[in-house]
């Protein structure tokens, strides 16, 4: 297990980190997982025996169960809160009254303390703002996000799901008042969805800013259970719950390529998928989770796969991400930039 610098920061993270979307499995978030909490301690004791120092939490997964499971486990297993890089999310709705959802200065202060009571903890180490808040402007988050910091709360703060333009003008407003700077962003990315490469991942390797990956695998997509003539795995959220969302056509080209491959090493699709998002640019520390220890495990190994020039090429190739405007005009143009 290879570890990597956050951002600008002195902080090191695992290239492996554990998701926990799996924990618990109360209302919405039963289809990711249902997860008892002997099967969490042993998931996280595997994990940190593997090298993985950084866990991935939220307080909407399983309405805040997915925070209790984890704390518990970090007790029960006597973990050392020094070696573990905990990071959990805040905007999703948390309950049923009015100002028990988005990014406001007020819901901010009240998820954290509510977060460190449900995981059990002194401080979280990166707090992610979750998504978009249309209503609340981003100085006033950006205030709200500053206050947990300096009361102790929060050590770093991250973004996820945000368009680039918003981290950059949310940035500049925490640059003017001299306050804490996002120092991650975590996105949707994988082999068959490399849209945050347009903007997301060169506004992040620009500003100093690590892209943490979420659902390397497509939402299982990528395990190697689905081809055109397997459209359905049997055992996977999948086949229940659509998402994130794909081009199948394209996807099922991807999947023959990763299974070839991972013939040729021995291993499954599952890990040249990961092994992929691993070796991509700006790429810190990319979030697994698993319903069970064959999944981890399995997951786990792809630290081990180092893939060819030739086999990355041929991955990109079939997974070939089309210029948009403005970024076809920008390669036209700098065909002339340069003397021969």
């Amino acid at each position: 297990m290879k570890y990597n610098q956050l951002g600008k920061t002195g902080v090191l993270v695992s290239e492996l980190c554990l998701g926990t979307m799996t924990f618990g499995g109360k209302g919405y978030w039963k289809v990711m997982g249902e997860l008892p909490q002997d099967e969490v301690n042993r998931i996280v004791k595997t994990s940190v025996n593997a090298g993985i120092n950084c866990i991935d939490t939220a307080n909407g997964y399983s309405e805040g169960l997915s925070e209790i499971m984890l704390g518990k486990a970090i007790k029960a297993l006597g973990l050392s809160r020094q070696q573990l890089v905990i990071t959990t999310k805040v905007r999703l709705r948390m309950g049923p009254h009015a100002n028990q959802v988005g990014l406001s200065r007020l819901h901010i202060i009240d998820s954290v303390n509510d977060s460190l009571c449900r995981l059990g903890l002194s401080h979280i180490d990166l707090l992610y703002i979750h998504g978009v808040d249309p209503i609340t402007s981003l100085e006033e988050t950006m205030r709200g996000l500053e206050d947990v910091v300096r009361s102790g709360k929060v050590r770093y703060i991250g973004v996820s799901n945000h368009p680039a333009w918003m981290v950059m003008k949310a940035n500049g407003y925490a640059d003017k008042m001299g306050w804490g700077k996002f120092v991650a962003t975590q996105n949707y990315y994988s082999i068959a969805g490399r849209d945050v490469e347009r903007e997301i991942v060169p506004m992040a390797m620009s500003e100093g800013i690590s892209v943490i990956p979420w659902s390397p695998l497509a939402g299982g997509f990528l395990s190697g259970k689905y081809t055109r003539t397997n459209e359905v795995a049997g055992d996977s959220r999948r086949d229940s719950f659509n998402f994130p969302p794909v081009d199948k056509d394209k996807a099922y080209d991807i999947i023959d390529v990763l299974i070839n491959i991972g013939k040729q090493h021995q291993v499954t699709a599952a890990q040249v998928a990961l092994a992929w998002v691993l070796a991509q640019p700006g790429v810190t520390s990319v979030i697994i989770g698993a319903k069970n220890l064959v999944q981890l495990n399995d997951n786990l190994s792809a630290v081990n796969l180092k893939l060819s020039a030739e086999e990355l090429q041929e991955l990109n190739q079939v997974s070939h991400l089309p210029a948009e405007y403005p970024a076809w005009m920008v390669n036209r143009q700098l065909l002339g930039r340069f003397p021969e």
